[in-house]
């Protein structure tokens, strides 16, 4: 009876033990759940907002008319194509290295390779925007509609200053975002996207400048947001150890870089390809400048969406 008597109670502490180890692997879940969306609701909304610029800009130009919805619309999917995407994908190599060297303690290694990566990035946009300078030709070469192809050639020139802001902007928004730093590029991309409903309203409408003045005011808001983002990181109390100012540590082992900027680069383009070439094969069809325009709607509309899973896995990283 004794003996029975100590096994039944060796069981119950068993039990008792497993019972309280599932608990605490559930509360560890739940936990970790929280911290998960507390980053990523700042991140997918950040990611909404400053999917926006080039969405209002757009929307403006389709009060102006089917050619120049059809030409901003064209013009939007090149610039995906040929510069966005590319500086995107690139940046995200800080990613890596950044959460490499946060999770290292080597804080200072984060503004070197954020400096890193602004050079590399601007020095690939100049190419980059000598492309964008030579959009109409380019599309004409492909047998898009002479009209539309001109009409986007003229609005991707007056946006080429958005591509040197856009590159800088990927690299402070990762460079914060490794920190956990999250709601002041939130906030700053709200900011940006109000501020850009003013701008480009005021270019369009006010100025006169048509769809010329949308492809100007994205360069502004980028801009715009570029700025705010630095001021932060320079005045926030958050940034004084991964932020030592400029440093010529940022010029050296720039192949490290290419190495993991390059596969990151090919990941987001061809995934973001897929979609934006359906909008310049639509130049190719019968009535080109509606089924562009309807393209175009759906697709801003899919890409506005494709935010939400975009800003939980960028909380995973």
């Amino acid at each position: 009876m004794a003996k029975e008597g100590v096994e039944e109670a060796l069981l119950l502490a068993s039990r008792a033990t497993d019972g309280g180890r599932d608990e605490g692997l559930g509360l560890g879940v739940r936990d970790e759940v929280k911290k998960q969306l507390w980053l990523a609701g700042p991140l997918i909304a950040g990611a909404l907002l400053q999917n926006l610029i080039q969405m209002i800009s757009v929307m403006y130009v389709g009060h102006l008319g089917e050619l120049a919805l059809a030409g901003a619309s064209m013009a939007s999917s090149f610039a995906t194509v040929t510069g966005f995407s590319l500086l995107l994908g690139m940046a995200s190599a800080l990613d890596t290295l950044c959460g490499q060297a946060y999770g290292a303690r080597q804080y200072h290694l984060l503004g070197v390779y954020k400096q890193r990566a602004m050079v590399i990035l601007t020095l690939v946009s100049i190419p980059l925007a000598v492309v964008w300078f030579y959009t109409g030709e380019i599309l004409l070469l492909f047998g898009q509609d002479p009209d539309i192809a001109a009409e986007a050639g003229t609005y991707a020139r007056w946006m080429i200053p958005a591509i040197f802001a856009y590159g800088l902007l990927q690299c402070h928004v990762r460079f914060l975002q490794t920190q956990n730093i999250v709601f002041p590029v939130m906030a700053s991309a709200g900011a940006a996207a109000a501020f850009h409903l003013l701008v480009c309203w005021l270019l369009v409408y006010v100025a006169g400048m048509g769809s010329k003045g949308a492809a100007l005011s994205n360069a502004i808001s980028y801009w715009v947001y570029v700025i705010v983002l630095a001021v932060y990181v320079r005045v926030s109390g958050s940034c004084k150890e991964t932020w030592t100012g400029f440093s010529t540590e940022a010029f050296r082992d720039v192949l490290s870089f290419f190495r993991l900027a390059v596969p990151s680069a090919l990941m987001v383009c061809l995934e973001m390809w897929s979609f934006e070439l359906i909008v310049l094969l639509s130049g190719l069809l019968p009535n080109p400048k509606l089924e562009t325009s309807v393209l175009s709607i759906s697709l801003n509309t899919a890409a506005f969406v494709w935010m939400i899973p975009f800003g939980l896995g960028s909380a995973i990283r």
